[in-house]
């Protein structure tokens, strides 16, 4: 894995908020999907991890996001832990993911990934947490991904485009969506390998006057 992302592991992330302001709404859930790569050189979704957030203190929650998500932040049901707690127990196997495959560091995998990358960057500042396992600003996309690869953008249509079941019921819990998300960035990676593109061809690689 870490020769084929330049020494990066990615990890799929998802987040639901209460709202669209990283600074100001509150981060409500958090999932992550750490990815692996087998004896031929394909990736796939290893292990999953989540947490319900509890609203950081003076946090804004817009009601159309709650409507939108479903959650109900108060609710007992959620077992919710504060931010710094969610993330420390969520970057703890991510480091050990990185260590054990030989990587450097973390690179967050989002749809829309820039909005995921920006509530973890910021619950990070707030939590003070001293070692974030992810690249600072590089991210991959699943957005600009799924558009080249399938034609389709959105989450869902994507999904079902490669053939990846998809429930409308189920999204908007961020465990789901990293879940189908990380199946989607791995069906494309896959099948970029497969038409010939990273690792070359041991011929291809010959051609260039790398070694087979």
């Amino acid at each position: 894995m870490a020769s084929r992302f330049r020494g990066y592991l990615p990890v799929v992330v998802d987040v639901e908020t209460g709202g669209f302001n990283c600074r100001t709404d509150a981060l409500l859930e958090v999932a992550a999907v750490i990815l692996r790569m087998d004896d031929d050189g394909r990736i796939y979704p290893s292990e999953s991890h989540d947490f319900h957030v509890d609203p950081f203190e003076g946090a804004n929650l817009e009601q159309s996001a709650l409507d939108f998500t479903g959650i109900d932040p108060w609710s007992p049901l959620r077992e919710a832990v504060p931010e710094v707690e969610a993330l420390n127990e969520l970057f703890r196997p991510i480091r050990k993911a990185v260590k054990d495959q030989g990587c450097k560091r973390a690179i967050l995998v989002g749809h829309n990934a820039i909005f995921d990358h920006n509530f973890i960057t910021e619950a990070v500042n707030r939590a003070d947490i001293k070692r974030n396992p992810f690249h600072p600003f590089s991210t991959f996309d699943t957005v600009s991904m799924a558009g080249l690869a399938l034609g389709q953008t959105v989450l869902a249509q994507a999904c079902r485009e490669a053939g990846i079941e998809f429930s409308n019921k189920e999204a908007h819990s961020a465990l789901y969506d990293a879940e189908r998300t990380a199946e989607l960035f791995c069906l494309i990676v896959n099948r970029w390998k497969d038409l010939g593109g990273w690792p070359p061809p041991p011929a291809v690689a010959s051609e260039a006057g790398e070694p087979q």
